[in-house]
């Protein structure tokens, strides 16, 4: 009769330790990212960045305005990944 190892890691995760990802607001959700509606959704978004004449305010607001577009798509493709990192 053999006795079970003391120091072999219990299977499926560990209590108290985050998954990856998890973190994220809705990140709790089941479902995981539909690669078609991410791509849509980038590219929508990037569309945004040469449809938009500069306004009066000059550069800045238009570096501004880039960077609000660009910090989505980032947001958008972060959500998909962590949808990933729960396999």
């Amino acid at each position: 009769m053999s006795t079970p190892n003391p120091h072999a890691p219990a299977p499926g995760p560990r209590p108290g330790v985050p998954v990856p990802g998890q973190h994220l607001p809705g990140a709790n959700q089941p479902e995981f990212a539909d690669p078609d509606k991410v791509r849509a959704e980038v590219e929508e978004l990037l569309a945004e960045l040469t449809a938009g004449a500069r306004d009066s305010a000059g550069e800045g607001t238009d570096i501004q305005r880039r960077a609000r577009i660009l910090e989505q798509a980032h947001e958008v493709l972060v959500q998909a990944l962590a949808t990933v990192d729960k396999i």
